[in-house]
């Protein structure tokens, strides 16, 4: 898959999120009858304070020389939200023609100071470090453990977009897959608009859209999400049902590249099974004794 195209990029894009606000919900009164769902151009340039033409050249992908300004002004009137207004300033950047000066965004690493490795060992609950393409980079010995299905799967390549939509156990393995899934196409739209000259990362896009369609379906809706925080569920092989909250903790030394922990609350059956997984996974680490 060569370069994301920026332009389809934001053409889409605006179209999708002007198709998804009704007259009602942008405070158009008597909006009449209507083929579609969604605004008009006219409205959406009549809410952003721009001639119609302006907006219809933005919506056929032409973003250049649009200032910070006029795009917050057109977030405001689609009603976007912290992460699509990123997106779009992130559409804008990659539409700006090349100048010497100019550089582009470095590609997601891959490598893990060995400090970073350290601070993993001391965290008593499950971490990992990833990066934006949702590889597990580095992790410690209980995270190893509760993601054995994916590091441990060669086919996986310890990639976590890779095992949710090429491998069928992921359906098990994460009870909650369909928000999951979502959150993973989102969190990669976010870093295709950021730098759509990521190789490793079109590469990947390019290939889970050419083998899943459920993967390809959910890339042409074009929504964009933050992945900072939440729950997540998972229905481990050995231990069963985990319910955990994780935090998202993004390394400034080291961009695009984030520490992800999954903390139990206390005194849980969660609690308890993680407990019992660790001490599984140390006996199963421990060397055979030979006489």
């Amino acid at each position: 898959m060569a370069d994301v195209d920026n332009q389809s990029e934001v053409r889409q894009f605006l179209a999708t999120r002007r198709a998804r606000l009704t007259p009602e919900q942008a405070g158009i009164i008597g909006g009449g009858r209507r083929r579609v769902e969604g605004l008009r151009r006219e409205e959406v340039a009549m809410l952003a304070g721009m001639s119609v033409d302006y907006y219809a050249r933005m919506e056929r992908g032409n973003l250049s020389g649009v200032s910070p300004e006029v795009l917050d002004a057109l977030a405001r009137a689609l009603r976007l939200d912290e992460a699509e207004v990123t997106h779009l300033h992130d559409l804008a950047r990659a539409s700006a023609p090349a100048s010497p000066g100019r550089k582009r965004p470095r590609a997601t690493g891959t490598a893990v100071r060995p400090a970073l490795q350290r601070l993993l060992d001391t965290i008593s609950v499950p971490a990992y470090i990833s990066n934006a393409r949702k590889d597990f980079l580095a992790v410690n010995a209980i995270g190893s453990a509760v993601f054995s299905p994916i590091i441990d799967d060669p086919a996986n390549r310890r990639n976590n977009a890779r095992f949710t939509f090429l491998n069928p156990a992921s359906q098990n393995f994460y009870t909650d897959w369909e928000a999951g899934a979502n959150s993973i196409v989102a969190s990669l739209r976010v870093e295709a608009g950021r730098n759509p000259h990521d190789k490793a990362l079109t590469d990947l896009i390019g290939e889970l859209v050419t083998r899943s369609d459920i993967f390809r379906t959910r890339w042409a809706a074009h929504d964009v999400r933050f992945h900072r925080t939440g729950s997540k569920r998972i229905h481990h092989p050995d231990v069963g049902d985990l319910v955990f909250d994780y935090e998202a903790l993004e390394l400034p030394a080291d961009p695009g590249l984030v520490i992800f922990t999954i903390t139990p609350a206390v005194d849980t059956p969660t609690d308890e099974r993680l407990r019992l997984l660790g001490s599984l996974a140390a006996t199963t680490a421990e060397p055979a004794v030979t006489e």
